[in-house]
């Protein structure tokens, strides 16, 4: 069991929200917690996100509630009224601040909290927070998760660790960071530090992931420090984050609704990093490019299709290219018959690397995604029935 950093107690429950698995959760740090949180920049945010926005600017965030199965999204101003309820009325039982909370949510859009339920599981709410266990965190902000997403790291020359958990399979392309996601640690750190480092690795983690190209009007991540196990070095601290954030960035791509192997594509060689980012989203998000790596078809043509759309980039040239599946280069250098029999077994591994040289400088990038089923069809035809 992975336990939730010191300094930190949470409260898992269901209340009923859509079915009868977890739906509800806070988590509170103690007094002196700092944080920081990011949002979508979806024109249709949430209530929860236009709430949290503006609560996260006071700098006193040390809390999160999350409520899933209801994202709480086109509810217009009664669904604003039902967020500040929410937050204030567990501010209330839990005693802290209604500022030092944030709350996100997640699942269907166009429909209103169901109030009595909400305001019931409030009501069991204890007063002292005592749960540990993250994975019951982790479970509680599911929607159509196959599995709960949970990462752990110690930071290096110190006892402080940092945890994460996050949800997202589908309706995932980033526009700050992307699904939901909690990260919490109990190194101490200042506000400035924190809000530094975490914006820096969710734009080469979270930034990075992609499902089906659609923005969440949820999306929010935060990352809360406790200060319990005190000082730890900045570059630790960083590379602990970074290790915590990729793990579950990768746990996202590989449950991508109905997905059956994660993608990784890996650009480098490139003019800059915005070139190299660009080109990789534009492979791993071609849906072409998506079916052949779900029939393990190694048609290294859609790549070199994908590619060739980023036709703002001049020096781009089809002579400097180099396609890689793995590490096996398929252009421009082919291969025979024998050899796409091989690499179709490769390409039946849970992981697929397309690997890209564009041959225009030094720079690089990797974004993650997974293959597109038929399965994903199927989850998202039927999402509110």
């Amino acid at each position: 069991m992975i336990t939730l950093p010191s300094g930190f107690a949470a409260h898992t429950a269901n209340i009923g929200i859509k079915d009868d698995t977890l739906d509800f959760v806070v988590v509170l740090g103690v007094p002196g917690t700092i944080g920081t949180a990011m949002f979508t920049k979806s024109r249709f945010a949430g209530a929860s996100v236009v709430l949290s926005r503006e609560l996260v600017a006071t700098g006193r965030t040390r809390g999160v509630v999350v409520l899933s199965k209801n994202s709480n999204v086109a509810t217009g101003d009664q669904g604003m009224r039902n967020a500040r309820e929410l937050v204030t009325s567990v501010a209330a039982r839990i005693g802290c601040e209604t500022d030092e909370l944030v709350v996100a949510s997640t699942g269907v859009i166009g429909r209103q909290y169901p109030m009595d339920r909400v305001r019931k599981g409030i009501e069991g709410l204890p007063s002292a927070l005592v749960g540990t266990d993250a994975d019951l965190v982790a479970r509680a902000i599911m929607t159509t998760d196959t599995r709960p997403k949970i990462a752990e790291a110690v930071v290096r020359g110190s006892s402080a660790r940092i945890v994460g958990v996050a949800k997202g399979v589908g309706m995932i392309e980033p526009d700050m960071a992307t699904h939901i996601s909690l990260v919490f640690t109990d190194a101490a750190v200042s506000r400035g530090e924190l809000e530094t480092i975490f914006r820096s690795s969710v734009e080469r983690t979270f930034n990075r992931v992609s499902i089906d190209t659609d923005t969440s009007t949820s999306d929010t991540t935060a990352c809360l420090a406790s200060g319990a196990a005190g000082a730890v070095d900045h570059a630790a601290f960083a590379d602990a984050l970074h290790t915590v954030l990729l793990s579950l960035t990768k746990q996202i791509a590989r449950d991508g609704e109905g997905a059956e192997r994660i993608i990784e594509v890996r650009v480098d060689r490139a003019r800059d990093e915005e070139q190299a980012v660009t080109v990789a989203r534009a492979i791993v998000n071609s849906p072409l490019v998506k079916t052949a790596v779900h029939g393990a078809d190694p048609n290294w043509g859609r790549v070199a299709m994908a590619v060739g759309k980023c036709s703002q980039y001049e020096d781009i040239r089809d002579d400097r290219v180099i396609i890689r599946f793995g590490t096996q280069e398929v252009f421009p250098r082919q291969i025979d018959e024998s050899g796409l029999a091989h690499l179709s077994n490769y390409m039946r591994s849970e992981e697929v690397l397309i690997h890209v040289s564009l041959n225009t400088g030094d720079s690089n990038a990797t974004v993650w995604g997974c293959d597109l089923s038929a399965g994903y069809v199927r989850i998202n035809a039927d999402y509110t029935t």
